[in-house]
């Protein structure tokens, strides 16, 4: 079974969970685009109604209207009641690596005014600790973004600019991501707060206790771990 496939069950299965009447956060991703497919399915069955979606980047947005899923945005709906997201990396902990399709920033907003952040991912994407297969995404502001990167190698990371094809990248906010390897990350709560206090960091990729859902999907079927 390829990971195509797997990441399609994880996100079909985490569409199951919605229902009508939901505000609801879309991830962007490779897994995650898997997930509206399937609420677009719903809707024009009639299996649920009166949906409406904040996107979490400008191509979950396109993604979504070329579906026919009703969009919304934070400023009306303050509130969402699921999200369904992809991650890099997961820990037992539940807590993430997050930014490889670069929309960290907006994902994060989204998480943290969501009721339930279900993750979808396959078998691969889990590890005993973050860090292990996976670099922290961080996203800088243009201005003085070396100084960040020498902030983010004195933390001991291992940091390199990501490119688009031979220009830098660029998130939906204009920014820059620096992929900061840290190695085995021995206190994710802590370095999170460390790159929190940093002026000139927009966000990172470190989502610290924030998901109660992660759907996995392996060769063996799909596994659905919560957290009470």
């Amino acid at each position: 079974m390829n990971i195509k496939t797997l990441k399609q069950q994880a996100g079909e299965y985490a569409a199951e969970l919605v229902e009508s009447g939901m505000v609801i956060g879309l991830g962007t991703g490779s897994t995650a685009i898997f997930a509206p497919r399937r609420i677009a399915q719903r809707i024009r069955g009639g299996d649920i109604r009166d949906i409406i979606a904040i996107p979490t980047s400008s191509a979950t947005e396109a993604d979504a209207r070329e579906l026919g899923i009703p969009l919304g945005t934070l400023e009306r709906h303050p509130i969402v009641d699921l999200t369904i997201d992809g991650a890099d990396e997961v820990d037992p902990d539940f807590n993430l690596i997050k930014g490889g399709g670069g929309a960290h920033l907006r994902e994060k907003i989204v998480a943290q005014t969501t009721e339930r952040l279900v993750i979808v991912v396959d078998a691969s994407k889990l590890s005993e600790k973050l860090g292990t297969n996976w670099a922290v995404p961080v996203e800088v502001f243009p201005f003085g973004w070396h100084s960040q990167s020498g902030f983010l190698r004195d933390l001991g990371a291992d940091v390199v600019p990501r490119q688009s094809g031979e220009v830098p990248f660029e998130t939906d906010q204009g920014n820059i991501i620096l992929d900061c390897d840290f190695g085995v990350i021995a206190d994710p709560a802590a370095l999170d707060k460390t790159l929190n206090a940093r002026a000139g960091i927009a966000e990172h990729g470190l989502f610290i206790g924030m998901a109660r859902d992660v759907i996995v999907a392996s060769a063996d079927g799909v596994r659905h771990l919560r957290k009470d």
